[in-house]
């Protein structure tokens, strides 16, 4: 009997071997390129710590922002880097709490957190009581209305009376305030001509010690001044213009009312002015 052949094992399609090729798996898309709500929905609901590093360097920017505004009204012994630290917490904290059903813009939500971090970070710094900070800023709003109102220094008696306290009360405040104003001797005061900055201990006004040129000036003008005028309207001059008293003190010392002290004060301007205009080139520098 003839053998049967053996059948030849047949070729394999294309199409078959298409099919039983590994399909490839597709990259992952970079978070930059997702949408941002798809990013927040991920997050809130497996709080991916890639999604949370990826929104802290979005908004950080919002950071630097907040704190450089901050900055700008502070002196410069406070390091902006701390701020920005503060408000890098903030941002963290508002990432966490962030609810995308409010139907709240992110960066609209976390502004305050991060302003308010920056904030807190300030007072922990500050050693002054928020309530001294209060006060002093209330009597320096009050200093400025009135300098403002009337062209002059205002004195102690006219910023009591507008903060509606007494004099004890008043004196009370400015001793608390009066730490407020402290700086350090060692920042630095203006650019020097070389590499070393001028400080401020460098051009600090030493107070106790009097300048006798100055002096003879201040007698010169209170001589001019007063020349012409008699007893009573020359302290009303020196009292209200040399020595700081108030028209109510000042009439209290001449046994005058504070009405008729502002009268002689008003008549005395006209005078001196009248006078000085008459001398006016032997006021004039030499050239």
């Amino acid at each position: 009997m003839p053998t049967a052949k053996k059948a030849a094992p047949a070729k394999r399609s294309a199409s078959a071997t298409k099919r039983t090729t590994k399909k490839k798996v597709a990259a992952p898309v970079p978070l930059s390129e997702r949408p941002i709500v798809e990013l927040w929905e991920d997050y809130s609901e497996s709080r991916d710590q890639d999604i949370r590093n990826f929104f802290m360097e979005k908004y950080y920017s919002l950071v630097r922002y907040h704190a450089e505004r901050v900055h700008a009204r502070l002196p410069d012994e406070v390091n902006i880097d701390d701020l920005i630290q503060a408000g890098v917490f903030g941002l963290a904290d508002a990432i966490n709490a962030f609810d995308l059903g409010r139907q709240v813009k992110f960066e609209t939500y976390c502004a305050p957190r991060i302003r308010g971090a920056i904030l807190d970070e300030l007072r922990l710094m500050d050693w002054v009581p928020r309530l001294v900070r209060h006060r002093s800023s209330k009597v320096e709003q009050a200093r400025q209305r009135l300098e403002t109102a009337t062209g002059r220094p205002a004195t102690h008696d006219e910023i009591a009376e507008s903060l509606g306290v007494d004099e004890e009360e008043y004196e009370k405040i400015q001793r608390d305030s009066s730490a407020v104003g402290t700086f350090s001797l060692t920042r630095k005061a203006y650019p020097g001509d070389g590499d070393r900055d001028v400080r401020e201990i460098d051009v600090i006004r030493d107070d106790t010690q009097q300048n006798p040129v100055r002096n003879l000036e201040r007698r010169d003008l209170q001589d001019l001044i007063t020349k012409g005028l008699s007893r009573a309207e020359r302290l009303i001059v020196i009292l209200y213009y040399f020595e700081s008293m108030t028209m109510k003190e000042i009439g209290a010392t001449l046994d005058l009312s504070e009405s008729r002290v502002s009268q002689m004060h008003s008549s005395i301007l006209a005078r001196v002015k009248a006078q000085v205009q008459h001398r006016v080139r032997e006021l004039e520098p030499a050239s």
